[in-house]
């Protein structure tokens, strides 16, 4: 190894090294934190100065994390915020973890990065690393970063450069950052080293080195597409199973009793959130340059995107059965995150559903534990206090969401119909229908 990166090994494993991490979002928050926690200082750099305000007050609340975990940071002086990039300077390892969202046109937004980037080269010099873990399609590290840091630096010799895909799992509390396998793919085989030394101070488990920034880039696009691409797979499954009136939960239940071959996905409502929605089509984007089409990827979306508008359908079906028009109908949401126990509503299906019946002229309502309050067709909406009145007052309950924090059997005991979308309600009664 050269002597550069035997000094930034050293620093590392000692814990002399200073660490910037740019974007504080669910990827760049908890990782910040984990190196705090690991005893070296670390500089958060985000553009949204009410953010960082809400951080140093400790009046913020971010899904997974606790609000003394923050404070704790703040507290003990190994955390700064900062809106600007001046921290960069004194790091040794930058880690980019913006936000890498579709314009209007389902291609990719690389804007955030590319703003990264360029703030970040007044300071680069020597012995610094730079990381990439926004995902993006492959080649999105070589053009947008690798190409500004070339001008300058010799990568490999005096400034290393890497991809390694975040892997966060918002609400899952059975795989804590630590616990889960980090990919690292560098510029040259130094570079990867470097970034393996680095992640290797707070991953538990193995930090896995590949050949190349395209392959780790890939290998994320395809552990976001597998899902994407399965639960299309069930959802198309449930709609037929909906028409030849088959309970699609007791088939996947009976399915997944086989001990190979075989891994469960669900139907539901729709999918949401930054990743399973959003990142397939950053490599069916990147495909077009290579004269391919990624069908598998482009039918998924459609099927998926379209389950807000089969919950619809069956939800007038139901009504009918009860000689209540859709229109004028009062209808209850329980759940407008776009997963589970969490607080964020990214692409979440609830979101189109509630545009959808208020379009069909429902007085639509909605409870989440979690989202306070949500913007849908231009208008503010409040979550209600879930009381008995109010779900004995409306037409029909719509279960979109299976948050932990659902008393489900006094949901079933007040519920006149209740279409539950996620299988979390072990009732078979008349008046509950499931997807």
């Amino acid at each position: 190894m050269t002597q550069i990166l035997n000094q930034i090994k050293e620093r590392f494993e000692k814990k002399q090294a200073n660490i910037a991490v740019i974007g504080l979002g669910y990827v760049g928050l908890p990782l910040a934190l984990g190196f705090v926690e690991k005893g070296f200082k670390v500089f958060g750099v985000d553009k949204n100065g009410r953010k960082l305000k809400n951080f140093k007050s400790r009046q913020i609340e971010v899904s997974g994390i606790e609000r003394n975990e923050i404070s704790n940071a703040l507290d003990s002086g190994r955390l700064d915020l900062s809106n600007e990039f001046n921290p960069v300077e004194k790091s040794d390892a930058i880690i980019i973890t913006v936000p890498t969202p579709l314009n209007k046109h389902k291609e990719p937004d690389t804007t955030h990065i590319e703003t990264a980037i360029d703030s970040i080269m007044p300071h680069l010099h020597e012995g610094q690393l730079v990381v990439l873990e926004s995902t993006s399609y492959p080649g999105t590290t070589n053009e947008l970063i690798v190409s500004k840091i070339e001008e300058e630096f010799t990568i490999g010799e005096e400034v290393f450069v890497a991809f390694s895909p975040e892997r966060v799992d918002p609400g899952n509390e059975k795989y804590e950052l630590k616990d889960v396998p980090k990919v690292v793919g560098g510029v040259t085989e130094k570079c990867t080293k470097a970034a393996k030394f680095l992640y290797e101070q707070i991953i538990d488990a193995e930090v896995h080195p590949v050949s190349s920034l395209e392959v780790a880039e890939m290998s994320k696009l395809l552990e976001n597409i597998f899902r994407n691409v399965n639960i299309a797979l069930v959802n198309e499954l449930a709609q037929l199973s909906d028409k030849m009136d088959i309970n699609i939960w007791e088939v996947i239940e009976a399915a997944k009793t086989k001990p190979y071959g075989f891994m469960p996905f669900y139907p539901g409502p729709g999918v949401g959130g930054h990743c399973i929605p959003i990142d397939p089509f950053y490599l069916s984007w990147k495909a077009k340059e290579y004269d391919s089409r990624m069908r598998f990827i482009e039918l998924a979306g459609e099927i998926n995107s379209k389950m807000p508008e089969f919950v619809l359908a069956k939800l007038t079906r139901i009504l009918n059965e009860h000689e209540k028009p859709l229109k004028g109908s009062r209808v209850l949401l329980l759940g407008v995150a776009y997963k589970k126990d969490v607080p964020d509503t990214r692409e979440s299906p609830a979101l189109k559903l509630i545009e959808l019946l208020e379009g069909a002229g429902a007085k639509v309502s909605y409870h989440d534990p979690h989202v306070e309050e949500i913007s849908t067709g231009g208008e503010e909406k409040n979550s209600v206090n879930l009381s008995s009145e109010l779900i004995n007052s409306v037409d029909v309950v719509v279960l979109t969401v299976d948050h932990s924090k659902f008393d489900y059997d006094f949901i079933i005991e007040n519920s006149q119909v209740l279409l539950d979308t996620k299988n979390a309600v072990a009732n078979d009664s008349e008046q509950i229908y499931k997807l």
